[in-house]
């Protein structure tokens, strides 16, 4: 799954323990519908007719993709809140425009995807900014915890997007003399990382980036997008620009410099903490839903 997919079953997780009752509308042997199921949720195609059905038995519908936000603006009957997390521009069409109007409220997944909203013209009323979340406790009692060794390999996401920069890490890893594996399992491949590059040209926010911060592993990341939001430079992670030498002295800076790392480490858990657990993402998200409700 991706990082959505994965903030999705987060959220279908605490809504559950916080008393609330979901139906969740998946690609239909997707992932998300899989993984969903197995954990015991009430689980359906994503279609149109199914929306419609489903939509007229319940207090809010709660659309995470553009696909799913297309569908529920065509054929959701109560109130519609949509989460965004993407950080290319929303689309001035004149169908944009009105699906865009059919929503109650936006769950932007940053500030940096908050101003792209009201830079499509959403008012900002209509906007709640609730970050992605982090299962802290669930990691810490499994055991997916790194014990940090500067011998370990770098780690950076398998992507083929071209948005993605797995060029720049490539050859950032073999100026720095640092072996990396690209990740199709992060939580695996984590335990083991000395470092978790995530180098792209663009990002809503980050949900990997966070995953390693409460693993342990110290993150270099592009001073990108909603990026921005997560760590502070050289304090809970390493910004650097999108070139590969400047890449490759961060890497370098981690490999040799241990008490960096371990400060980065203990900084990057104390910021998720602070922003980025499962509990932030319920209340924020409950809160949307209060608003768009009308009983906040």
């Amino acid at each position: 799954m991706r990082g959505g997919q994965y903030q999705v079953l987060l959220l279908l997780n605490a809504l559950r323990d916080a008393g609330h009752q979901s139906v969740l509308l998946a690609r239909e042997g997707g992932p998300l519908a899989t993984s969903a199921a197995s954990q015991g949720f009430d689980v359906h195609p994503a279609e149109i007719k199914q929306i419609w059905l489903h939509s007229r038995r319940v207090d809010l519908v709660h659309a995470h993709d553009a696909r799913a936000h297309t569908m529920a603006a065509i054929a959701a009957r109560p109130k519609l809140v949509v989460s965004r997390r993407v950080a290319f521009p929303v689309k001035r069409s004149v169908v944009s425009a009105w699906k865009y109007q059919r929503a109650s409220r936006f769950l932007a997944v940053s500030h940096f995807v908050a101003r792209e909203l009201e830079a499509a013209g959403i008012r900002r009323q209509k906007i709640d900014v609730v970050y992605d979340g982090v299962d802290t406790i669930s990691l810490a009692s499994s055991g997916a915890r790194c014990s940090w060794s500067a011998s370990f390999p770098a780690v950076a996401l398998a992507l083929d997007d071209p948005l993605k920069g797995r060029d720049l890490v490539r050859s950032a890893a073999l100026s720095a003399g640092i072996p990396v594996v690209f990740s199709e399992d992060l939580l695996k491949d984590l335990r083991q990382a000395s470092m978790f590059v995530y180098i792209t040209r663009s990002e809503g926010l980050g949900s990997a980036a966070l995953l390693a911060m409460e693993m342990g592993v110290p993150v270099i990341a592009s001073f990108v997008g909603g990026l921005i939001e997560i760590f502070t430079d050289n304090v809970s992670g390493i910004f650097v620009e999108n070139e590969e030498r400047k890449i490759a002295n961060a890497m370098r800076r981690i490999a040799v410099e241990t008490g960096l790392a371990q400060r980065l480490i203990a900084a990057g858990r104390a910021r998720i903490r602070e922003c980025f657990t499962r509990e932030h993402l319920l209340q924020g998200t409950l809160d949307s839903y209060r608003r768009a409700l009308g009983t906040d």
